[in-house]
């Protein structure tokens, strides 16, 4: 989180997009490790299947529209899957959406929803539109980022905490990175500690999966879009350890 101002001024970034459901200790998100987050850069917060792990959080996502919950769970569901926030360079739409293969809650299909949403929103004047697709299986990403070519202007995906390294802009201009990657201990299994998680796998018992300590490695992307065509011009992968400090010295959750 310390580490966004900087690489925003370094980078020349517009417009940021934190996926934070794993930032309250790896199990969803509080109301103040959001506002943390608003308030160290970031211009819309994404989530995934943890999204409901903090019970205070329900009540905030009707105060707050710039965290989203992906846009497939039912109507009734707390909050929204998407936001249109308008910026000094024109409107800029995300989109929030949860895969169903290998993912829990089973929900409504997103690709019909996240569809029916990208037309609503070019319909509005909206042609910049980014899209955070949290999903297990890299198949499902694929053919999700596929799906929308040409309807948005990037598809990151989103929840197995390791950067995958295909990032591409498909023919209709629309930018894809199978996975985005972790913010988080650099020296750990996915966030947690080594040891701990090396023991589950020999042993087959349940134990607990502490944080992970030590430096943390910042893992995203940055994409520039041209703003009157809403299509992709170039992308590049972020991966750097911060510079100073590490997982200790974060916010409640311990996340970078």
């Amino acid at each position: 989180m310390s580490r966004l101002p900087s690489l925003r001024e370094e980078e020349g970034i517009d417009f940021v997009i934190v996926n934070g459901e794993n930032s309250a200790g790896g199990r969803g998100i509080t109301p103040k490790i959001a506002i943390d987050l608003l308030r160290a850069g970031a211009a819309v917060i994404t989530t995934g299947d943890h999204v409901w792990d903090q019970r205070d959080i329900v009540d905030y996502f009707g105060t707050e529209p710039r965290l989203l919950r992906p846009i497939n769970y039912p109507a009734t569901a707390a909050g929204a899957g998407s936001v249109v926030l308008e910026t000094a360079k024109g409107k800029v739409g995300v989109l929030n959406a949860q895969g169903r293969t290998f993912m829990n809650p089973p929900l409504d299909d997103p690709f019909s929803a996240v569809d029916t949403e990208v037309q609503k929103l070019r319909d509005e004047g909206v042609r910049v539109m980014l899209v955070d697709f949290h999903a297990e299986a890299t198949s499902e990403k694929i053919a999700f980022g596929r799906s929308l070519d040409g309807k948005v202007s990037a598809v990151f995906g989103t929840h197995t905490h390791v950067q995958t390294a295909d990032e591409r802009i498909f023919p209709g201009g629309t930018a894809y990175l199978t996975d985005a990657g972790m913010c988080g201990p650099d020296d750990s299994v996915l966030g947690r500690e080594v040891d701990s998680v090396l023991w589950r796998f020999r042993h087959g018992m349940p134990t607990r999966f502490p944080i992970a300590k030590g430096a943390v490695r910042l893992c995203g992307a940055i994409v520039d879009v041209d703003v009157e065509s809403g299509r992709a011009v170039a992308l590049k992968r972020v991966s750097e350890l911060a510079p100073e400090g590490g997982i200790e010295d974060e916010i409640e959750g311990k996340s970078a």
